[in-house]
């Protein structure tokens, strides 16, 4: 008798791997329809991750787009899975235990049926808090195992580690090959060895096909042992996405499994609609390069999870960093000659930050500490100049222990910075704040929703939700979409084109702690009022004064005075020594700490909170 295997369609993540967005709820609903008559999924993977982030980001409800994206699976009995960041649960940064435990039984509620939780460091410690967590709330545990490639990452440590996570709650396991890095043969030492001592554990395998070897490394996996199978399905297979599902059913048939087969008709709806998806608005947040696979990629092993946001992040740097080799009349670069840079430095750097497995969150920061180093060495600057808190997290411990020693060079570093490192349970870092957020929804009289997935969403994630409840996300991404389509339907419009006059905002800034409601005006003179809020205390002619030093922005980014209203911000008079906190720039997702490379006395604020800042802007005049 053939055995049987499975397969799971990522629909979620064939988007997040290939670009920005992923399609609306109603774009959802309608291929949820074909994609079940195609007859050969088990499993769909419709939401975690990113996915209710992009949902506030263009101004939709993300509960209400979960709960409609998955009922046509639960009427036919498809199992849905979600994926979630342990520790930092559907977001970037860590989250505090009450809000985990409200996530799972929300999504349960939602239609989710399996958690597929990994940690990025691989930290079994942060993770049974999630297998407890997904159970309690009715939804089937799944520990999922960061596969990378390094001295340190070798099959027993994987084999060792899925025990710890079976020992710890998880009722599945998942070979999470994030970058597609994974050696075939590896891939199968690694199934077999937890077929063997955990022969009734479900077994999954998730590969992206960036580098090529995923293919190979399903059949692997499948011949190992493996129950289910991952796939992606044109148009967003192959490239940064997964391989696709046409080639690995039809591998696996030949290769003797039991399968079902594919509706073609169905199949041909589905791939229809997704093109069109793409060419509604889609197609403007995907860049061309996520469409190719690159075997450049097994060196510094980069997810495909993050190309999309890897390649919009090089293109802001790359126009940035060409102004100022203009500007100190040396040569351009191309993109492609500043992400095999990037490639490069991150086989450096990767190292030297104690080898964390790439994958989110900790794929951006090893990927933005080398992007930073890149660009400052194309300048003959130093590396390591600009490590943003995120990682400096960490690289103290701050989210679990790091499997590999750190660098000499980033040792000194904390040291001089008097920076302590942390060896407790990352989890108590992070206070309860459910009450917090329940008292904010009520001083707003906004209602918790139903299963108080409401009250999660604004307390996984405050800023994009606060941002969806004004309005404002959906105005920004409006004139976001506008720009691009304008763009790349008149590419050669003369740079004298002026767009249309904004339309006055209500925005609330908070000073020294208190929340300032202010209108600003955008007409023939741009104003801002607001009351009862202080007047800046700056020098008006201070930037006449040639006598005078300036701290710059080492990257362009979100200008922040202060990165919560916890904080005081620098004020005119403040003195500065070298190393001091100036200000932030958010840049590449993560927040990055400006701090002062003169002494002095601050004379004059230059740049404004909230505002975008290119790289070389100056902040602050100090004399």
């Amino acid at each position: 008798m053939k055995k049987e295997i499975r397969l799971c369609l990522v629909y979620r993540d064939m988007w997040q791997s290939s670009g920005k967005y992923m399609p609306r709820v109603d774009q959802l609903v309608r291929v949820a329809k074909p994609i079940v008559e195609m007859g050969c999924f088990s499993r769909v993977e419709t939401n975690g991750g990113g996915f209710e982030q992009i949902c506030l980001l263009y101004g939709e409800n993300p509960n209400k787009a979960v709960r409609e994206w998955t009922q046509a699976f639960n009427d036919a009995g498809i199992q849905t899975q979600m994926l979630e960041r342990g520790l930092n649960g559907i977001r970037m940064s860590p989250v505090p235990a009450d809000v985990r435990q409200l996530m799972f039984k929300v999504k349960k509620k939602q239609g989710t049926d399996i958690a597929r939780s990994f940690d990025g460091l691989n930290n079994p410690q942060n993770l049974e808090l999630s297998f407890q967590y997904a159970k309690e709330g009715g939804m089937v545990a799944q520990g999922a195992l960061s596969i990378t490639h390094s001295p340190v990452h070798t099959v027993d440590y994987y084999i060792q580690l899925a025990d710890q996570y079976i020992e710890r709650g998880a009722e599945e396991i998942c070979i999470k090959d994030m970058a597609g890095i994974g050696r075939p043969v590896s891939i199968g030492k690694m199934v077999k060895g937890i077929k063997e001592r955990h022969p009734n554990v479900l077994v999954q395998y998730h590969g992206h096909s960036t580098p090529g070897f995923s293919v190979a490394s399903s059949l692997e996996a499948a011949r190992a042992g493996a129950d289910i199978i991952d796939v992606g399905m044109e148009p967003l297979s192959w490239g940064t996405g997964h391989a696709d599902l046409l080639t690995i059913h039809a591998m696996l048939k030949d290769a003797g499994f039991s399968l079902p087969d594919i509706n073609t008709d169905a199949y041909m709806a589905a791939r229809s609609m997704s093109q069109e998806f793409i060419d509604d608005f889609l197609g403007y947040y995907i860049n061309p390069q996520n469409r190719y696979m690159n075997s450049l990629l097994i060196g510094p092993g980069l997810p495909g999870g993050m190309m999309g946001s890897l390649m919009a992040d090089l293109e802001r740097n790359l126009t940035s960093l060409n102004k100022w080799l203009k500007k100190n009349n040396k040569a351009p670069i191309s993109q492609e000659d500043l992400l095999l840079k990037l490639f490069n430095e991150v086989e450096y750097a990767w190292p030297r930050l104690g080898y964390p497995p790439l994958v989110t969150p900790f794929s951006q920061y090893v990927k933005n500490v080398s992007l930073m180093n890149a660009i400052n060495l194309v300048k003959g600057k130093e590396r390591w100049a600009m490590i943003d808190e995120n990682t400096w997290g960490m690289i103290l411990g701050k989210s679990g222990q790091l499997l590999g020693e750190l660098g000499d060079e980033i040792k000194t570093m904390a040291s001089d910075q008097g920076r302590e490192f942390y060896t407790g349970n990352p989890q108590d870092l992070y206070p309860n704040a459910l009450d917090e957020f329940r008292g904010k929804m009520k001083t707003n009289n906004w209602d918790f929703g139903e299963d108080d997935e409401e009250l999660l969403e604004y307390a996984m994630h405050p800023s994009q939700y606060e941002a969806y409840r004004s309005g404002q996300a959906k105005e920004a991404f409006k004139e976001d979409l506008a720009k691009r389509k304008a763009a790349k339907e008149a590419p050669a419009a003369p740079p004298t084109t002026t767009a249309a006059p904004a339309q006055p905002k209500d925005l609330t800034i908070t000073v020294d702690g208190k929340p300032y409601k202010v209108t600003v005006d955008y007409g023939t003179a741009t104003q801002s009022t607001a009351i009862p809020a202080p007047q800046p205390d700056v020098a008006p002619p201070a930037s006449q004064n040639t006598n005078l030093e300036s701290i710059i922005a080492p990257l362009e980014g979100k200008f922040l005075l202060t990165k919560d209203s916890s904080e005081r911000p620098i004020q005119v008079g403040d003195q500065l020594k070298v190393g001091d906190k100036v200000a932030y720039i958010e840049s590449m997702k993560v927040i990055n700490a400006v701090t002062a490379d003169k002494a002095g006395e601050i004379v004059e604020i230059v740049a404004r909170h909230g505002s975008d800042i290119e790289e070389d802007d100056v902040i602050v005049r100090i004399k």
